[in-house]
């Protein structure tokens, strides 16, 4: 049997679930690989690039800003999981002028893209919004700030179902980030300085994926099963309306490429990092267009 070493560098549904479900059901295994699947969140670009790696938005970052070659092998959505959550009294994106915002930092994947979305409806998130940027978690504490007013609103991941938490506390989600900014940004990437595209073991992760994405797509009530051990606050139906919304739409079902969303997705990410988008959507995902 095979083995590989897969990282994923943020917590929640969109990092987790594929992987997740292709343990689950033992697709890893029927594929003939051992898949030893890490915690690489705080993981620098060196080490994380020993292995494969699910966070493709944060390979992409690296291939643009350092120089390494991630290339993307699989592709599990182009929208990414992260929603704008407020208190009462903000209605919409614009209403965070002036306000104070948790954020993730400028040069990570989920703030990146929350930058890119802010700008797109006017505002700068350096002079408009007071930002309060922390690291990735299950945004536990955010909820906690929200709660006790230290904080307006927060951009938070896929460890909870926000539309869910908005109604329960009288909140409201301004956004979801994958209705104005599309990206591959969840899936299998390698650094073929270190680890080949061709690996046996790589290829053999891809198709489990590919299949845990057809469990995805065919079998709602299973998934909806899984969803429920990451969102361990919520009820089955609200797992359910989670799933329908956000996840059934939207991942792929043979884990492709949308070149045209990449190529419009590393522009915007260039020019937010202020490097050169000297890079192709098929150089960065050559296997997986379509």
């Amino acid at each position: 049997m095979y083995t590989l070493d897969l990282a994923y560098v943020g917590r929640g549904l969109h990092e987790e679930l594929v992987a997740y479900i292709a343990d689950q059901h033992g697709y890893y295994a029927d594929e003939g690989v051992h898949v030893a699947l890490h915690d690489g969140c705080s993981w620098n670009e060196e080490r994380l690039r020993n292995g494969a790696t699910i966070g493709l938005g944060r390979a992409l970052l690296s291939r643009l800003a350092d120089g390494i070659p991630w290339v993307a092998l699989h592709v599990n959505t182009h929208r990414p999981l992260f929603w704008f959550l407020a208190r009462p009294g903000l209605t919409s994106l614009a209403d965070l002028a002036g306000r104070r915002l948790a954020v993730h930092a400028p040069r990570t994947a989920p703030g990146c893209f929350a930058r890119i979305v802010l700008r797109r409806v006017g505002l700068d998130p350096d002079r408009d919004i007071h930002t309060v940027v922390r690291p990735p978690g299950d945004y536990g504490m955010d909820l906690r700030r929200l709660h006790e007013g230290r904080i307006d609103a927060a951009l938070v991941g896929s460890t909870m179902a926000p539309e869910a938490i908005a109604a329960e506390r009288g909140w409201q989600v301004l956004a979801w980030v994958g209705d104005h900014f599309q990206i591959p940004t969840v899936g299998v990437a390698v650094d073929p300085t270190r680890v080949h595209p061709d690996d046996p073991a790589v290829q053999a992760a891809v198709r489990a994926h590919r299949r845990a994405l057809q469990v995805i797509h065919d079998e709602p009530d299973t998934t909806v099963r899984h969803i429920q051990t990451f969102l361990g606050r919520h009820t089955a139906d609200e797992a359910r309306v989670h799933y329908e919304t956000f996840i059934a739409p939207y991942f792929t079902t043979a884990g492709q490429a949308d070149l045209t969303v990449g190529a419009t997705a590393i522009t915007a990410v260039a020019a937010e990092l202020g490097v050169p988008a000297d890079l192709t959507a098929a150089e960065f995902c050559p296997t997986v267009s379509r």
